[in-house]
C-alpha cells in the first residue's frame, strides 16, 4: 500500500528501488519488464533470438546450470529453460519486436509442462527450417567453458528458479537448480544459495528435527509481532454509498496503522542492538511499503481482504476514473491478484512471515547504509532459519522454501511500482483487486 509518510521521502525510495531493479534470470541490472518479466537487455536479447530463430539447445551437464550475469552465456538450455520458467511470453515477440510497437503483455505468463518441454525438446519446432543443434549454447560465445566455471565446478547461483516451476521426466526444474549448488558471493534480492536438497517424489522425506538455534530464533522473530487485530475501523452501514474521498481516508489511516506497527517491530527486533538507528532508518525509509504489503498480504490477509473488501464494494467509480486508470496500474493490479493468489495457495505461517519480513527487511543492497557486512550475516541468519524451518514443518512440500522466497522480489517490484500509481486511483485500484480476488476465492 503506497501511502506517503510524514519523514519517508517519497521520490528517493522510488530511485532507489529502479536502480535496485535486477533480471530475475541472471541478476544483471534490469533495464524494464521484457516480454513479462523484468529482465535485463542481454536476456531479453537472448530469449528473442531463440525464439525467433527456433534454436534447440542441450546441456552438457545435469539441466541445473548456474544462471549470473557472469555465467549466463555458459549454457544456453538452461537459460532459455529458465526464462520460459520465469514466465517470459514469446507471442509478444512479434509485437514488441516490430518498428515503434510496445510489448502489451503484462505480467509472467504460465504454461504447461508439456509446452515447456515441447519448446526445449525442439517438438514444437518440427518440419520448420533453420532448427540449430548446439551442445552447449548460443553462436554468440561471449564467455568460454560452456557451462562449467574455470574449476570445473558449478558456478554460483545468483538466482533462484521461479516459484512456477514445472516438473521435467518426472522431477521438478526448480529441484534441478538447488541440488549441488555451492553458495553464491552476491545476490542483489535476496542472501547466498545453498545446497538444497529437495526430496524426490518417489521417495518419502525422512523425518527431522528443528535446530534448537533456529526454533530460539524464530521465536524471538514471532514474539516481536503484533499479529493482534487491526484497530482501524472497517466497518460499514448496508445501503451506504462510499465515495472516493471516504475511501482513500480509510486506505490512509490504514496505512499508517500498519506503518506504526512496522516502527514498534523495528524496535522488538532480537538484533536491534546490533545495528545503528542510521542504518535501521535507511532500511525503514526503503522497505516500508513492502512490509505493508507483504502483512497485508498474510497475517492481516483476513481483515484486508474481508472487511476492507467490504468497503470498498461500496464504493462505485465514475466513468472518468475508469478511463483515466494507468496502465501501471492495471499492471500493479494483476501482479497483486497473482500475489494473493500464490499466498492464499502456501497459506503462509506467522513464523514464515516473520522469517521473509526480516530477509526482506535486511536488504544489504539498499543505498546509504554504513555496515553492510553485518547486515549480510544477519540475512543469512534468517534465510537459513526459514530454510530450517519450511523443511522441518513442511517436509512433503519440498518446493516451499524457494516458493516463499520468489514472492519477495514480486512484492518489491510490486511496491515500487505502486508509487508511480497517481494518489487519485488508488481507491479504484484497491476495489479491483479486492474484489477480485474476494471473488476467485469464492469460487475455490
Amino acid at each position: 500500500m503506497s501511502f506517503s509518510s510524514p519523514g519517508l521521502p517519497m521520490n528517493s525510495v522510488g530511485n532507489d528501488r529502479v536502480d535496485q531493479r535486477t533480471c530475475l534470470i541472471c541478476g544483471d541490472r534490469a533495464t524494464g519488464l521484457h516480454y513479462g518479466i523484468i529482465s535485463c537487455e542481454g536476456c531479453k536479447g537472448f530469449f528473442k533470438r531463440s525464439i525467433c530463430n527456433k534454436r534447440v539447445y542441450r546441456c552438457s551437464r545435469d539441466k541445473n546450470c548456474v544462471m549470473s550475469r557472469k555465467q549466463r552465456n555458459r549454457c544456453q538450455y538452461c537459460r532459455l529453460l529458465k526464462c520460459l520458467q520465469m514466465g517470459m511470453n514469446r507471442k509478444a515477440i512479434r509485437e514488441d519486436g516490430m518498428p515503434g510497437g510496445r510489448n502489451k503483455s503484462i505480467g509472467p505468463v504460465q504454461i504447461s509442462e508439456e509446452e515447456i518441454e515441447r519448446i526445449m525438446s525442439g517438438q514444437e519446432f518440427e518440419g520448420e527450417a533453420n532448427i540449430s543443434w548446439n551442445n552447449n549454447g548460443d553462436s554468440d560465445h561471449s564467455s568460454p567453458g560452456n557451462g562449467v566455471s574455470e574449476s570445473n565446478q558449478p558456478s554460483p547461483v545468483s538466482t533462484p528458479s521461479s516459484s512456477r516451476s514445472v516438473e521435467l521426466n518426472g522431477f521438478t526444474a526448480l529441484r534441478d537448480q538447488y541440488i549441488g549448488t555451492p553458495v553464491s558471493t552476491h545476490y542483489q534480492y535476496l542472501p547466498h544459495l545453498f545446497n538444497y536438497s529437495a526430496h524426490s517424489a518417489l521417495m518419502p522425506p525422512q523425518t527431522r528435527s528443528l535446530d534448537p538455534q533456529s526454533h530460539s530464533l524464530i521465536n524471538q522473530l514471532v514474539s516481536a509481532e503484533d499479529l493482534e487485530p487491526l484497530g482501524t475501523p472497517m466497518l460499514i452501514e448496508d445501503g451506504y454509498k462510499v465515495t472516493q474521498a471516504e475511501l482513500f481516508a480509510l486506505l490512509c489511516r490504514l496505512a499508517d496503522e500498519l506503518l506504526f506497527r512496522q516502527i514498534a517491530w523495528i524496535k522488538k527486533l532480537p538484533f536491534f542492538c546490533e545495528l545503528s538507528i542510521k542504518d535501521y532508518t535507511c532500511l525503514l525509509s526503503s522497505t516500508w511499503q513492502e512490509l505493508i504489503l507483504l502483512s497485508s498480504l498474510t497475517v492481516y490477509c483476513k481483515q484486508i481482504f474481508g472487511d476492507l473488501a467490504d468497503v470498498t464494494s461500496k464504493y462505485s467509480p465514475s466513468d472518468d476514473e475508469l478511463h483515466r486508470f494507468s496502465e501501471e496500474g492495471m499492471e500493479v493490479m494483476e501482479r497483486l491478484i497473482y500475489l494473493y493468489r500464490k499466498f492464499n495457495q502456501l497459506k503462509v505461517s506467522n513464523e514464515e512471515y516473520a522469517c521473509m519480513k526480516a530477509i526482506n527487511f535486511l536488504n544489504q543492497d539498499i543505498r546509504g547504509l554504513t555496515n553492510t557486512s553485518q547486515l549480510e550475516q544477519l540475512n543469512k541468519r534468517y534465510w537459513y532459519v526459514c530454510q530450517d524451518f519450511t523443511e522441518y514443518k513442511y517436509p512433503h512440500q519440498p518446493n516451499r522454501f524457494p516458493d516463499l522466497m520468489m514472492c519477495l522480489p514480486e512484492i518489491r517490484y510490486i511496491a515500487g511500482k505502486m508509487v508511480n500509481v497517481p494518489l487519485e486511483q488508488l481507491p479504484l485500484l484497491f476495489k479491483a483487486v479486492l474484489h477480485s480476488c474476494k471473488t476467485s476465492v469464492s469460487k475455490e
